[in-house]
Parts: structure tokens; C-alpha cells; sequence
């Protein structure tokens, strides 16, 4: 038998009349993958890499090998409404047939980490929020139907449980105060359904705040890709230690994405699985940030703390002796970076016992000792008294309830310091001020050259501005 010798498909072939024509081939052999495969006499392209690069690689395949099994995929299901007309119907005969909201089953995809023996899962809240039913597949394959045993809106926090006659496996929970910028961050999650996915990464800040997405905020950002279906899935250290639960990603920007400390979402898991619900501490205080002139004004090297704008009667603050125009500087021995860290700090804190609060007034530092009472989460936050001279660029005048900022001329002082119509004037240079007489002697009191600082009421919220005193 003679040996035919393959050629490369680079021809055209015809069936015609059952006989094969090729038309256009060039008699040029396949070139073999021999010398293209590792071989005792093929050494690899670098024959010996960084023992630093190989130990790395070797930790990514160990965590992942070692907390994927307790990583789950949660397909949670539940009703919607959608339009029984097709858009190009509905734009033409609107309501014409008085079409009704469809009922349509709609899913949603999420990830999970089992935390406890028992079937006790951690994931978001809004993967699983309003689900009438949820399916659990782990990555060995088996699924389970999962019940929700409690979440929290306000940290995104959600714990399920699955009933399961053969022992589960468990992730370790590390420590998230203990993570620093620039340390390893791996996610295991099913992103857009692909089950077990592992990404890596590295924790690009910490205590992140003011972000918007939830009411209490003290996120983990990594550049570790986290996409749609990721959310609950945990975030690692390269010990394959749970230091955050992945919650949310900024959609413009790519790198970007937030978990939750673990520390913060085990307390929360606790309560919700002793409890049933999530008891957080209540001050009593409204406050603002504080910025550089307000903090010079204030008599503070650098832009830290929470100012002061209004303590509320018999809570905790006022009992404790907290005054309007306090910085609050330390919290329970921690230092207070911004107001939404402060919040979270006074909602974490145990009710009913002391707390040593760290304050600055009138240059002095003071220490004071506050118990923290039980926020009331349906008790709707308490309201303010509603809100002619001229001054720096605002015409003031005497109103029902106080003095009020009639106008302010644009580009002046005032405006510039951020002063709005409407703004009701409470205090110049922490002097309270109820009538003009008043306003005009404090104002005409204050040299130029100076920075003062008034406190408006706007809206709801009271507002310390730091202003130059200038010559009129």
C-alpha cells in the first residue's frame, strides 16, 4: 500500500458527478507540532522562573482549590410585571386596549459562601430581597432549596440556610481590620452564571465611605474584577481567609469594585441569626464634614472628625453633655475620619453601655462618656424648626421664626462661602443670633482679615460655613 502524504487545506474541493475535484491546492506538506510540545529535549522557553512567581501561582491554585467548594451559586426567583403589548404596539394604541401588567417569573443570579456546619450561607441582600424561591448548587454539583433566615437593607447583608444530611464545607472567616492596601485580594463567584470563576487582584483602599450604595458604609475596594453574579461571593486574602463579602461595582469604570468587611457582615449574620433582626446604636447628633477652612476655623491641623450641628433633646449626646459646634475626634478609642465612618462606629456600638467619646470645644480637648441607646429604625428622624441687614454679600432679614438669608449677591463672600437664599442664620462666630440687632453687632464686631464661621439651617440640615471677613 502506498503511504499518501497530507497536504494543508488550501484548496477548493468540488463534488461533481461523484468524482472530487480540487482545484487551486499547492503540494506543500503540514508542518508538525512535534518541536512545539514540551519534550526531554524541548526544554520550556524559561526553564527555571522566580521561585516568587512559581510560590504566588501556587497559592491562587491552593485557595481557590481549597475555598471554591464552599463558594455556592443562588438562583433566586421571583414575580414580576411586564406589558402584554410589544413596544411598537404600545407607542401606537397605548392604553387603547387596556392592557394589564403580565405577571412574568424573573431570576436572579448571585453567589454565596457557606459560613457555618449547619447550612448557614452569607450573600447580599439584594440578590436574594423579595425571592419566592431560592435554589442553592454547589460546586460539587448538588442543589439545595434555600431558606432566607434574615437580611439587612442597610449593609446589604443577607443570611440563608440549607438543610443538608451529609456534612458541607465550610470557609474560614478572617479578620478585615487586619488587611492593608496593596495585599492580595482574590473573588470566587459565578460572574454571568460561569460557575467557580477566581479572579485576582489587589485591596486598593479600605474604610471606603460616602460612596452611596448603602446607608452604612465602610467598603473594601479592589481592582480584583467582580462582575453581575458575583455579588455575595467572598472576597480572600491569600490565605483563603473570607475578609469581605463582594457587593457592588462601579459600572463606569472598570478595576473597581466594593465588598463588605467581613467583620461588619458576621455582626450583622449574628444578629440576624440569634434575633432574627439587627438592634444598632443611636447618638442622638446630626453632623457635617468638616473641609479646610472649617477645620482651620475650628482650630484643627488637619481635616478630620465629624462637626456637631444639632443635638436632639433627651438622647444620649445631650445626657452625655455634647453641644452644638463639638468635633467629635475619637469614637470608642477609634479615630472619627468623616461622618459616614462615625455613623457606622455609633451604629455598631453595643446598646446600654459607655462609650469615651473624644471631643474638641473651644480649642480644649475634652473627653465625655456617652451610652449609646437603641436606634428606633421606624421612628422618622425628628423635624426642625422651620427656617433686613447686609453683610459680605447676604441681605438677612427678620422672619417668624428667626433671621433668614433673603439674597446673596453673586460672587460674594457669601456666596462663595456657599450661603444660599433661604438659609435660616443661627449662629455668627458660635454666637447665637435671633434678631438683627443682634446680627449687626456681631458682624460689625468681626475684623477683616479673619476667617468666621456661621451656621445655617437648610432644609433639615443645619451647615457650619467658614467665610474671610472682608471690607465692604
Amino acid at each position: 500500500m502506498v503511504k499518501r502524504q497530507l497536504f494543508r487545506a488550501g484548496c477548493t474541493a468540488v463534488l461533481l458527478s461523484g468524482v472530487l475535484l480540487l482545484a487551486g491546492c499547492e503540494d506543500r506538506p503540514v508542518a508538525t507540532l512535534e518541536k512545539s510540545v514540551r519534550t526531554t529535549e524541548v526544554p520550556p522557553p524559561l526553564a527555571q522562573p522566580p521561585a516568587e512567581l512559581l510560590a504566588t501561582q501556587r497559592a491562587f491554585t491552593e485557595v481557590s482549590s481549597k475555598v471554591t467548594p464552599a463558594v455556592v451559586n443562588i438562583r433566586a426567583e421571583r414575580m414580576g410585571a411586564v406589558s402584554r403589548l410589544r413596544p411598537l404596539f404600545e407607542e401606537f394604541f397605548g392604553d387603547l386596549f387596556g392592557r394589564r401588567p403580565a405577571p412574568q417569573r424573573e431570576q436572579s443570579l448571585g453567589s454565596g459562601v457557606i459560613i457555618g456546619g449547619e447550612g448557614i450561607i452569607l450573600t447580599n441582600a439584594h440578590v436574594v430581597e423579595g425571592a419566592e424561591q431560592i435554589k442553592i448548587y454547589l460546586a460539587d454539583q448538588r442543589v439545595f432549596p434555600g431558606e432566607v433566615v434574615g437580611f439587612d437593607n442597610k449593609t446589604d447583608v443577607a443570611v440563608l440556610r440549607v438543610k443538608s444530611e451529609q456534612p458541607l464545607p465550610v470557609a474560614v472567616l478572617g479578620d478585615s481590620d487586619r488587611i492593608r492596601v496593596g495585599q492580595w485580594a482574590l473573588a470566587i463567584g459565578n460572574p454571568f452564571g460561569l460557575d467557580s470563576t477566581l479572579t485576582v487582584g489587589v485591596v486598593s483602599a479600605t474604610g471606603r465611605s460616602n460612596v452611596g450604595i448603602e446607608d452604612y458604609e465602610d467598603f473594601i475596594q479592589t481592582d480584583a474584577s467582580i462582575n453581575p453574579g458575583n455579588s455575595g461571593g467572598p472576597l480572600l486574602n491569600i490565605y483563603g481567609e473570607v475578609v469581605g463579602i463582594n457587593t457592588a461595582i462601579v459600572a463606569s469604570g472598570q478595576g473597581i469594585g466594593f465588598a463588605i468587611p467581613i467583620n461588619l457582615a458576621r455582626q450583622i449574620a449574628e444578629q440576624l441569626l440569634t434575633t432574627g433582626e439587627v438592634t444598632r446604636g443611636w447618638l442622638g447628633v446630626t453632623m457635617q464634614p468638616l473641609d479646610p477652612a472649617l477645620a482651620e476655623a475650628f482650630g484643627l491641623d488637619k481635616v478630620s472628625g465629624a462637626l456637631v450641628t444639632r443635638v436632639l433633646p433627651d438622647t444620649p449626646a445631650e445626657r452625655a453633655g455634647i453641644q452644638r459646634g463639638d468635633v467629635l475626634l475619637t469614637f470608642a478609642g477609634k479615630a472619627v475620619r468623616g461622618v459616614r465612618e462615625l455613623q457606622l462606629q455609633v451604629a455598631s456600638a453595643p446598646v446600654g453601655k459607655g462609650v469615651p467619646v473624644e471631643i474638641l470645644r473651644d480649642g480644649a480637648r475634652l473627653t465625655l462618656n456617652v451610652v449609646i441607646s437603641k436606634r428606633d429604625e421606624r421612628q422618622p428622624p425628628p423635624k426642625a424648626a422651620p427656617a433686613e441687614g447686609s453683610w459680605l454679600g447676604m441681605s438677612v432679614s427678620e422672619g417668624r421664626d428667626g433671621l433668614e438669608i433673603s439674597a446673596v449677591a453673586p460672587g460674594s463672600v457669601a456666596e462663595r462661602g456657599g450661603v444660599r437664599a433661604g438659609d435660616q442664620l443661627l449662629a455668627i462666630d458660635r454666637r447665637e443670633v435671633r434678631s438683627l440687632a443682634e446680627f449687626e453687632r456681631i458682624s460689625r464686631s468681626l475684623r477683616p482679615g479673619r476667617t468666621v464661621v456661621l451656621l445655617v439651617r437648610r432644609g433639615e440640615a443645619a451647615l457650619y460655613l467658614a467665610l474671610p471677613v472682608t471690607r465692604e
